[in-house]
């Protein structure tokens, strides 16, 4: 399987350079008026969106909300049936797939090789788009393996893991890929707290360090703790947007997900007087404790 990843990986040497680094604030990824069918209606009816350099932004809302058709169609996934996608300042379809590649990175909510590829080979796929050193190639996929804590399993076969193992896999292989802009689709979905809350942290070190980051959460609560901005969506359409402790009011969020919802800060938020609601739950649990 490493001599096919490698002669896939001689045909993508002469791909282009990477991108030049984003300053804070740059937008690296933007929607507007975004229309999109897929199959006889349209899923996605006038959305405008963007991603910055330096904050992650989630996409929220209920079943059928069209969250990843939006990530889709960020990614150059999904094409555009009106309005306009541009990364990095042009149109999605202005890039080709090569440079795609190398500006951003894309974690779907399932994937699995048709090959029986083992851990580390699926980490270094990410490094496919890149004409780097094989010294660079390592040191990529280890920092990734490192921050996914797959490292203890690199040699067993992706087939073999469970789907948290194969999620934080998949996640470290778009880490290696180091594009400035990530857009990952429920990467907590099959994940236990510890590495939910893990992932939503890499994120915000991600941001920190520079990149754009979408992520589609399962989770509100996550959301609402890790997010710098939300985007709310309902019905393919944007039903709000802004930082969390604007859009994640209880009157909103139960409307648009049709069930009662409660929003409040958590013991340690109300400590730090942050003004952010870190806690969205359910209205219809057992009460406060």
């Amino acid at each position: 399987m490493s001599a096919l990843f490698e002669r896939a990986r001689t045909r993508l040497r002469r791909r282009p350079a990477p991108p030049a680094p984003t300053a804070p604030g740059e937008v690296l990824a933007e929607t507007e008026d975004l229309q999109v069918r897929l199959g006889a209606g349209p899923v996605l009816k006038g959305v405008d969106v963007d991603a910055r350099a330096g904050e992650v932004l989630a996409l929220v809302g209920p079943n059928a909300a069209r969250k990843s058709a939006l990530l889709g169609a960020l990614a150059g996934d999904v094409p555009a049936a009106g309005g306009v996608v541009r990364l990095h300042g042009r149109p999605v379809g202005g890039w080709t797939a090569a440079e795609l590649a190398l500006r951003r990175a894309v974690l779907p909510q399932s994937a699995a090789p048709a090959f029986p590829f083992s851990v580390a080979e699926v980490v270094r796929m990410g490094r496919a788009p890149h004409p780097a050193s094989p010294a660079e190639d390592d040191l990529a996929v280890a920092e990734a393996m490192a921050a996914t804590e797959v490292t203890g399993f690199a040699g067993r076969p992706f087939g073999a893991l469970s789907g948290g193992e194969r999620t934080r896999v998949a996640l470290a292989r778009v880490l290696a890929q180091r594009a400035p802009l990530l857009l990952l689709d429920e990467p907590t979905a099959a994940l236990d707290l510890k590495h939910q809350e893990a992932v939503l942290r890499l994120c915000r070190e991600r941001a920190r360090a520079g990149d754009a980051v979408v992520v589609v959460p399962h989770d509100l609560a996550l959301a609402a703790a890790y997010a710098h901005r939300a985007v709310v969506l309902r019905g393919g359409r944007v039903a709000a947007a802004g930082p969390p402790a604007e859009v994640f009011t209880e009157p909103l969020l139960s409307e648009v997900y049709e069930h009662p919802v409660e929003v409040f800060p958590t013991p340690r938020h109300r400590r730090r007087r942050r003004p952010e609601p870190y806690a969205v739950r359910s209205g219809s649990r057992a009460p406060r404790v």
